[in-house]
């Protein structure tokens, strides 16, 4: 029997929040933060588990969808409502999202692919260009 995409995510969100940031499985040895983001039609609120690393005081996301051809669903919700929450550990922080573009994009996706090999993988898959998607604390 296999697990739904949502119940998959509940587990993931379930793990996360009970060992302080930390899950295991898949995503034993990245980092994960969950991204609170409003549907860009439904304006109901979601929760997904994403990778992601520290670019300065920024986090960085990458709408891979595991080099599928379409983007992920948040990522439309993002573009729809920028602005969203994260939870990294223990912390809880609001956050505005844009997406990098020509050099930055380059070089973000090419930071993240250096610290996780499958980024490169997922880039290969597609012939969509992945966006990379920067989350600045707003503070609020």
């Amino acid at each position: 029997m296999s697990t739904s995409p949502a119940d998959f995510n509940a587990k993931v969100i379930d793990e996360f929040r009970a060992n302080e940031g930390r899950v295991g499985g898949m995503f034993a040895s990245m980092p994960i933060l969950l991204l609170h983001h409003t549907g860009a039609r439904s304006g109901a609120e979601r929760v997904n588990p994403v990778a992601y690393y520290q670019d300065g005081e920024r986090y960085v996301i990458i709408a891979s969808k595991g080099g599928a051809p379409s983007h992920p669903a948040w990522y439309h919700n993002l573009v729809a409502h920028p602005d969203a929450t994260i939870e990294i550990g223990t912390q809880t922080l609001q956050v505005r999202a844009t997406e990098a573009t020509g050099e930055e994009r380059q070089r973000l996706y090419g930071a993240q692919a250096e610290l996780m090999p499958q980024f490169a993988e997922y880039a290969e898959k597609t012939t969509r260009t992945i966006p990379v998607i920067v989350l600045t604390p707003t503070g609020g």
